[in-house]
């Protein structure tokens, strides 16, 4: 398989549509047993050399769950040492989700999840009632991990480069994207109405970079940086290659470079780095952060 394989959105989409809700169940998991973070860092799944963690959560006992993308099964490993497995594919959502309850269960593992319905999908079917959502190709998980596990580690050397309070390079589960964002160190005041995800994720101004797979609204995968506040004049700021574009999303503006236009590229890591940088030093001008400052000795000059 190459470095950056092809992973067009309409081969895989049902897979990835029941895939998604298995993480959202993991993430809401991990939600109701992690230790609170800032800025909601302790919510998102991470890496490992085969698939995916919540990693350790819980107090007695200390607990993970894995998702295996190579042999392509859930395990949930207790800290003195017990184990149990399952395997993915042939399940539904409502299967995987009672099934992981049962697991918990049996190991004497905290086993309910609140608000058991996905998040911010347009199909809010329960889990527990979701038999529709069942499709599972293994190959096309396994390259969806592929692709992340290079993603992230080309978001690792940008993250690197910069002086910046700076997030780890984790997985959302609610929107199924790989990312890695900046603060600076001005905080934001935010209108009273603004829901408590929004004002704790964004409660200093951020820039942040990352990779997802496709959705509705952009149907192929690509890699995306956005800034929060958007300065004024954001999206008449060049970016880098030419491929690369700004784009209207949500009200706001987002750089974006396709996928494809990345793996076919003669270079794919320094054409994502490209981009990343260009992205980054538009928002940080237009917001006025100090790059020089918050540039890493070996870091590439802003451009």
């Amino acid at each position: 398989m190459s470095v950056f394989p092809p992973v067009p959105l309409a081969e895989w989409a049902d897979t990835k549509d029941t895939l998604h809700r298995f993480l959202q169940v993991l993430g809401k998991l991990r939600l109701a047993n992690a230790p609170r973070r800032n800025h909601w860092w302790h919510v998102p799944l991470h890496l490992t050399g085969r698939g995916l963690t919540t990693r350790p959560m819980g107090l007695d006992p200390v607990f993970a769950v894995d998702l295996d993308l190579v042999d392509h099964r859930l395990e949930v490993a207790v800290a003195d040492g017990r184990r149990a497995s399952f395997p993915l594919p042939g399940l539904s959502v409502a299967a995987f989700y009672r099934q992981l309850l049962a697991t918990l269960s049996a190991l004497g593992l905290p086993s309910t999840i609140e608000r058991p319905v996905p998040f911010d999908l347009a199909d809010r079917t329960p889990f527990a009632e979701d038999e529709q959502h069942a499709a599972y190709d293994r190959a096309a998980v396994t390259r969806y991990w592929v692709v992340l596990g290079q993603v992230a580690q080309v978001l690792e050397e940008f993250a690197g480069r910069s002086y910046a309070k700076t997030s780890p390079v984790h997985h959302f589960w609610h929107t199924f994207d790989l990312a890695v964002t900046r603060f600076s160190d001005r905080r934001v005041e935010q209108p009273a109405a603004v829901d408590p995800v929004t004002r704790e994720a964004y409660s200093h101004e951020v820039i942040s970079a990352g990779f997802w797979f496709g959705d509705d609204r952009v149907p192929e995968p690509a890699f995306y940086s956005y800034t929060a506040p958007e300065p004024a004049g954001l999206a008449e700021e060049p970016l880098r290659p030419a491929a690369a574009r700004w784009i209207d999303s949500r009200g706001a503006h987002l750089a974006l470079l396709p996928y494809e236009d990345v793996r076919t590229a003669p270079d794919p890591r320094a054409t994502v780095l490209d981009f990343l940088e260009s992205a980054y030093a538009a928002g940080a001008r237009r917001a006025g952060w100090d790059l020089g400052a918050l540039r890493c000795p070996d870091a590439p000059e802003p451009r």
